[in-house]
């Protein structure tokens, strides 16, 4: 999961339109981007589209639900179920617990729907409260569902009472640094996917391929996008590159040569196991983005 493209579920046009942005997963949402007034509305568009229209796109689709202190996530459930989504997103999680509750349901709806059981991925955006926050250690061993962990500032913003999650530089204060670290830690502990937040002004393109260079740097292996414009920017930042593919692969194979001991040396530099690892890791990240020979 490169690039996670938001589109509001209640606009078929807006659908339409994000299912051919070339993102690796397109999150339907049900929740930020429908006012309250539209949900049932939104339930049966995205429902609707999302059954006609998901075997002839190449993304993943997701449905961000509303979340679980709102009363209308089991609504969301049972109508979106049905139409067969890789994936539910869990706005506003507050610990591992959340996922827990949410895989319980999934578990219930996944049955009632004929689908097989476990299924349907779970990506909760962990950051969205302060509980969230403090509990970002939760996660690892929470559910076998859970396939990455996201964070998000806007919400964390109105929870805490902060005017802005940026300083006049366009920097995140030591706040929203520390969820975004947390998130980073939290999703290694858990061994899945550590997914950057979105960047909200998508005319700044130059400032906004920066963030996913940082994100990328920083151990993220993704980050989710409001625009399709912004898809190509995040694939291209998150897709490693020819050389860092092979020199990964002389790494992985350096070892296995020498019957993986704790040390080999490469054209007069030496690697430890710490290196074999990221190179792992990297050539995982290499093929599936498809740039693997």
């Amino acid at each position: 999961m490169r690039s996670l493209l938001f589109v509001p579920g209640d606009s078929a046009r807006k659908l339409e339109k994000g299912f051919t942005a070339g993102a690796d997963v397109v999150i339907v949402d049900l929740e930020d981007s429908v006012a309250a007034a539209n949900k049932v509305a939104a339930r049966a568009t995205a429902a609707g589209f999302i059954s006609s229209q998901m075997r002839q796109t190449g993304s993943i689709v997701y449905v961000r639900v509303n979340d679980l202190s709102t009363g209308l996530t089991d609504d969301d459930l049972a109508a979106l179920v049905p139409a067969k989504p890789d994936g539910i997103m869990l706005p506003k999680s507050n610990s591992g617990q959340d996922v827990q509750q949410l895989a319980a349901k999934l578990r219930v709806h996944e049955a009632e729907s004929g689908l097989p059981d476990g299924g349907i991925k779970i990506l909760p955006i962990i950051t969205e409260t302060a509980a969230g926050v403090l509990a970002a250690a939760s996660y690892a061993g929470a559910s076998a569902r859970l396939a990455g962990l996201t964070w998000g500032a806007e919400d964390l913003s109105a929870a805490i009472g902060a005017r802005t999650a940026r300083d006049e530089n366009g920097r995140y204060t030591d706040v929203f640094r520390l969820a975004r670290t947390l998130t980073i830690l939290a999703a290694g502990a858990a061994e899945v996917a550590a997914i950057d937040t979105v960047f909200p002004d998508f005319r700044d393109m130059a400032a906004f391929e920066k963030e996913c260079r940082e994100a990328e740097r920083d151990g993220f292996t993704g980050k989710m996008a409001i625009h399709p414009a912004q898809v190509p920017i995040i694939n291209a930042a998150f897709t490693p590159s020819a050389e860092a593919v092979e020199r990964s692969r002389a790494i992985v194979e350096a070892f296995a040569a020498a019957g993986n001991p704790g040390v080999v040396g490469i054209n007069g530099k030496m690697y430890d196991r710490p290196h074999l690892r990221l190179a792992e890791r990297l050539l995982a990240r290499a093929k599936a983005s498809g740039t693997s020979a």
